[in-house]
């Protein structure tokens, strides 16, 4: 009963003005860490985001808020920023913090543009979702791949 309730608390304090709603196979909590662990098929859904993963810790601060999302573990996630750019992928770990609206994706991270068509592949990418900026780098020797699907036009 008392995780029934410190898990109704933390869902409710994690609205940020729209609902967020978080499944997964278990749920522990500890409130004096701030620290809340899902674990097993977790998916979490806030208006057009989606997010996937074996475990996900999310952190907060003394007034219950989130300042940290931690997923590991076959992450696979649907992102649309506020430029309406919308971008779905897979990495081995993604941190979200949600006061800079930023994601971190880690270790064989595959992110694409749908609306734009652009790819971009590497073990480092952050993505802000206010302005739509990424930046990637490679590492383990390997640069950073980008592709882009460029329209023929018959020269005439």
């Amino acid at each position: 009963m008392k995780y029934i309730l410190i898990l109704s608390i933390l869902l409710s304090s994690l609205i940020f003005s729209q609902e967020l709603k978080i499944t997964a196979d278990t749920f522990s909590a500890d409130e004096m860490k701030g620290l809340s662990i899902f674990t097993g098929h977790v998916n979490i859904l806030k208006k057009n985001d989606e997010l996937n993963a074996s475990k996900v810790s999310i952190y907060t601060d003394a007034k219950n808020q989130p300042t940290k999302f931690v997923a590991i573990g076959n992450v696979s996630f649907k992102i649309e920023t506020k430029t309406k750019a919308k971008y779905e992928g897979v990495a081995n770990k993604v941190i979200y913090l949600p006061l800079k609206k930023e994601y971190r994706f880690y270790e064989n991270v595959y992110l694409k543009q749908i609306n734009e068509k652009k790819e971009i592949k590497g073990d480092e990418v952050i993505l802000n979702t206010n302005d739509g900026k990424a930046y990637a780098k490679g590492l383990k020797k390997e640069p950073v791949i980008m592709i882009f699907n460029l329209e023929d036009k018959e020269e005439k």
